[in-house]
């Protein structure tokens, strides 16, 4: 059907969005299960006095007969000209007295029931002297009288002598209940007649147009409706003047015009009302007018026949239940929903249309037997006729004989429910209640959470808190997430029209469905705000967090391998990660615990916009911060060999830990990259391809998907605010020390002599942990020779303590004392400031100032010496002072960096493992190369496992060179080689013995080597004929000094 057929392009976007919803159980508003349930809400509304006919006034029309929504009325606009004219209205305590109203709608003027003004408008009572005619219209509406005022170059305040005298001016609120001789009779002797013809008041009266004061027809305007009633003009339920049929002709009611279309008739209408001496002025005007988009005609607004529900009788109750329930945002709950629910009116939930579920009433023509169907065995019961299908072509055939009359029959009335109705019956119609899953549905009503857009507001959420609270006396749901509105880049609505927003598809397609889920849930969106979609914000997401998060989890399976070529197995153990001793394995682990410890928070409480925010911190602190620290250990690349792969384990078990647990924890967020992470790290636990693994078990190995995974829990023991806090500082510091760097143009790779940092007020464990085990990072990650911290004694020596007025609140403390204060504080000295932090006050002209809340400080670096460059937090707390002075040391220990920058570079393009070994060699025509080397020899040896490079010269001749590339070292050319590991022969040793040992592994041989050349037995001494190494030759026959 038409209805369906775009269900699996639906299903499809929906599933590769990664939405878990239940296509093969679903619901349809069109099942007649579901419009059964429908029928069940209304006729229980019904039973309880809620449900009565009514009018609601709807943009009608004429050429279609029928109502159209509001949204259809929007689509065809033109630029009209229709009649303007000024009536007037003799009050009947004073027939010399006239109210004036102005319409551009004069066929609505036989309908005229009342008159509205603004209560608090400024009316007057003039007296025109053109005509001798008293008049009274809104003051600041006079130029409707008289056009020439409009005329700011021709009109002057004098000339108003001529025209009018103002006899009176009243307040609108005070003409309120006067009575006025009605403009036609055709309405003034009908039993209602006594509450019509008088003045009313209501603040939708405005003063850009007209005179003040709007003539009411509550037939033909919704808003005259809506006062009429409010002030008992018409009465609820009760029949209403409404003398046009449904093609737009008058009726019978209305004599001189009977017949004729109301579009047809306002000059007729005019004529007639100038006979009378009741029109004041006709004019025309040009504007643009609603047409139907159907059959392009002039659409009016009608009062159609609806059937209501009194929401205004329990309105109270509803307000009541709004209170017992949680949003997220509060503040749409408290004010937007609330001021609604507060002003709510009652609720018309039928429609004129063919579509949709049947009203399931059935009535004689003149509705004096009426009868409210509540389920299918109910109709069958009463006509004779069971069905299987609700919609109108079927059950409007189905007619109930009456009992009051008998013979006659009853018929369906013509109206379908509002699809609103339908939606806020869907917690029942969905399980078919209560005719189906009665306990099903007991046991899971109030819902324990639904989200929605912002614009549901006046719709899903309050239909669904309306129909709860009249069957039930609750709220449909405990928990709500409003959701914000999804615009177009330029800010405008997304438009297929305009097509102004790139494809969903495409956007999913080229950067993946949890790069579109994390950038909508990290956006303002969850937060019941707008947010401009730009597709850079998608790709940000995949830049920023996946690829360093990928890498990371890639890193760990890369390490675990190399870890298991040799032949240590990888087993999963909280023990060997618990009692780890190194210092950043202690603050991941802490960190990974406090965001558990997070999101449970935050996702009880339904705060997904402070969750992801935390959650994308976190993997950039995994990542940039954790992995790059411990690379080299993970590596197992750090200290002696066992001990090496022993921190490279306990690493690798922390790194495993915390990737397992925040997998499991992203994904509700992310689904797709952590179920590909998931089935990688499962494959590591023991549990992992043992038993049902559907049945949701508590082991992560064991349950095939990270979807059947509880969220972990969060371990308290493990939670370390001392950890966390020391690793700020050490992030911190290195931010700042890198930014020194930058601004003095000193590469990372060239070392600085030491780097000092200024805190204010540090506690003992930030101070112990960056000075302590956290010492050996700061200095890898600046490259410096030196870090310390100056103490509070000496910090004088260093920075100088600055302190500020907090304006904003002194501000309004001191007023005009402001400047003086002020004055006094920018004077202190460095000595003073401390004192007044210390004591936590400050005293200046009898007035106490808090240090801590009233006063803001900050240091200032202030050492002398060209040879230091300092940067400083934005608040001021932490200053981090660098040594830049370039001496030959620091030169030649930045060049060794090169060049072990410039043999990794080498090792990775000849795809070598972390463990093979090589021998390096370089050629250059100066001893620059040579110097950096022999004066920074451990920073080889610690790189390369002993390994030192040498001169080309001492490469022997049948060295294979693995790669070589020509670089630029300190402004000089070098050759590079890196080379397959060989033995080294003795200076003059036989050919043919040189010949044999370069046919041998190093690994080959050990000690003595016997040999045979030419027939003849040779015996090659390991440490005089031969080394397994160039530099072990080098450092034995002392062929360089510096080895």
């Amino acid at each position: 059907s038409i209805v369906t057929r775009y269900t699996k392009e639906w299903e499809r976007t929906v599933n590769r969005l990664g939405r878990w919803i239940d296509f093969k159980n679903d619901y349809k508003t069109m099942d007649p299960n579901f419009m059964e349930s429908v029928w069940w809400v209304f006729s229980q509304l019904y039973q309880k006095g809620l449900v009565y006919q009514g009018y609601k006034v709807m943009p009608y029309s004429t050429a279609c007969a029928t109502p159209l929504s509001n949204f259809e009325a929007g689509l065809n606009y033109k630029d009209v000209r229709d009649p303007a004219v000024i009536v007037s209205f003799p009050l009947l305590d004073d027939a010399s007295v006239s109210v004036v109203a102005w319409t551009t709608t004069p066929w609505t003027l036989p309908s005229n029931l009342a008159l509205c003004v603004h209560p608090e408008f400024q009316y007057v009572k003039i007296l025109d002297k053109k005509t001798d005619k008293t008049y009274i219209l809104a003051k600041s509406r006079l130029s409707q009288l008289y056009p020439i005022m409009n005329n700011k170059k021709k009109w002057k305040p004098k000339m108003a002598d001529e025209l009018y005298e103002i006899k009176e001016t009243i307040l609108g609120k005070d003409l309120v209940g006067k009575k006025y001789t009605p403009l036609f009779q055709f309405f003034a002797d009908t039993p209602e007649s006594p509450a019509y013809f008088r003045i009313i008041s209501d603040t939708y009266v405005t003063d850009d147009a007209g005179t003040g004061i709007v003539h009411q027809a509550p037939a033909f305007g919704e808003d005259d409706y809506r006062v009429c009633l409010a002030h008992a003009v018409i009465l609820k339920g009760a029949e209403l003047p409404c003398p046009v049929d449904s093609n737009g002709f008058f009726t019978e009611d209305i004599t001189p015009v009977k017949g004729m279309h109301v579009k047809k008739a306002d000059e007729t209408l005019i004529k007639i009302i100038k006979e009378n001496g009741r029109l004041v002025q006709k004019d025309n005007l040009d504007h643009s007018y609603p047409f139907c988009w159907r059959s392009d005609t002039p659409l009016i607004y009608k009062a159609v026949p609806s059937w209501f529900i009194r929401v205004e009788e329990f309105r109270d109750q509803v307000v009541e239940n709004n209170k017992q329930t949680y949003w997220v945002p509060n503040n749409v709950k408290e004010v937007r929903f609330h001021n609604w629910l507060t002003d709510a009116r009652d609720w018309a939930v039928s429609r004129n249309r063919f579509w949709g579920t049947p009203i399931p009433i059935w009535a004689n023509e003149d509705m004096t037997e009426v009868i409210c169907i509540g389920s299918i065995d109910q109709l069958a019961e009463l006509s004779g006729v069971r069905v299987d299908d609700l919609h109108r072509e079927v059950v409007d055939l189905v007619e109930i004989p009456s009992k009051k009359n008998p013979g006659q029959m009853l018929k369906r009335v013509d109206e379908v429910f509002d699809c609103w109705f339908e939606s806020g019956s869907m917690p029942y119609a969905q399980q078919h209640y209560p005719f189906e899953n009665k306990e099903r549905f007991e046991n899971g009503f109030p819902a324990d959470f639904i989200a929605e857009g912002l614009d549901q507001t006046r719709g899903w959420f309050y239909t669904l808190m309306v129909l709860s609270t009249a069957l039930f006396g609750k709220p449909a749901f405990k928990n709500l997430i409003v959701n914000g509105l999804v615009l177009a880049g330029d800010g405008k609505k997304m438009s297929k029209r305009l097509k102004n927003y790139p494809d969903p598809n495409l956007v999913i397609s080229k950067y993946g469905a949890d790069a579109l889920r994390m950038y909508l849930i990290n956006s303002p969106v969850v937060r019941a705000e707008s947010l401009k979609f730009q597709e850079p914000g998608v790709l940000g997401v995949v830049k920023e967090v996946f690829l360093p998060w990928y890498n990371a989890f890639r890193f760990f399976v890369q390490n675990v391998e190399r870890s298991e070529v040799r032949g240590t197995k990888f087993v999963p153990s909280k023990e060997k990660v618990i009692s780890t001793t190194n210092a950043t394995d202690i603050w991941i682990s802490a960190a990974t615990q406090g965001l558990i410890k997070f999101v449970h928070q935050e996702m009880a409480a339904y705060r997904l916009y402070t969750v992801m925010p935390a959650l994308v911190r976190y993997v950039t602190q995994l990542t940039n911060w954790y992995v790059r620290l411990n690379r080299d250990r993970l590596k197992g690349l750090e200290g002696e060999e066992g001990e090496a792969e022993k921190e490279a384990e306990t690493g690798l078990q922390v790194l495993y830990d915390v990737l397992l647990n925040v997998t499991i924890l992203m994904g509700p967020f992310t689904p797709f990259i952590t179920e590909y992470f998931y089935q990688h790290l499962r494959k590591f636990q023991p549990s992992y391809g043992k038993g049902d693994g559907k049945t949701n078990p508590v082991e992560p190995g064991k349950s095939d998907s990270v979807h059947f995974l509880r969220l972990p829990a969060y371990d308290e023991s493990r939670l370390n605010e001392d950890a966390v806090e020391a690793m700020e500082a050490l992030q911190s510091i290195v931010e700042q020390g890198r930014i020194v760097r930058e601004r003095r143009n000193i590469s990372l790779r060239t070392p600085i002599k030491s780097v000092a940092a200024i805190m204010r007020n540090p506690s003992d464990n930030v101070t112990k942990g960056v000075t302590g085990p956290l010492k050996k990072y700061i200095l890898s990650e600046l490259n410096a020779w030196d870090f310390f911290v100056v103490s509070k004694e000496e910090e004088h020596e260093w920075v100088t303590l600055s302190l500020t007025p907090n304006f904003n609140i002194l501000g309004k403390k001191l007023g005009k004392k402001m400047k003086d204060v002020q004055k006094a504080i920018k004077a202190m000295k460095h000595e003073d400031a401390v004192k007044v932090l210390s004591e936590g006050k400050l005293v200046v002209e009898d007035i106490e100032i808090d240090a801590e809340t009233e006063l803001m400080s900050k240091f200032a670096f202030s050492k002398e010496g060209d040879n230091w460059e300092a940067g400083e937090t934005p608040n001021g707390s932490l200053v981090v002072a660098v040594d830049c002075t370039q001496d030959a040391a620091i030169i030649a220990a930045g060049r060794a960096r090169e060049l072990v920058n410039h043999v990794q570079q080498l090792r990775k393009s000849a795809n070598l493992d972390i463990k093979d070994i090589v021998e390096m060699f370089f050629e250059e025509d100066s001893d620059i190369v040579e110097k950096a080397v022999a004066g920074n020899l451990d920073t080889f040896t610690m790189k390369f496992k002993g390994g030192v490079p040498l001169p080309k010269k001492f490469a022997p001749s049948w060295s294979v060179v693995l790669k070589k590339d020509i670089v630029d070292i300190g402004g000089s050319n070098v050759e590079v080689s890196i080379c397959r590991p060989c033995v080294s022969a003795r200076d003059g040793l036989d050919a043919a013995a040189a010949n044999i040992l370069s046919t041998l592994e190093p690994s080959d041989l050990s000690g003595d080597f016997e040999c045979s050349v030419d027939g003849n037995g040779m015996v090659l001494k390991e440490g005089e004929d031969y080394w397994k190494s160039a530099v072990a030759k080098a450092v034995a026959t002392k062929a360089v000094n510096w080895l």
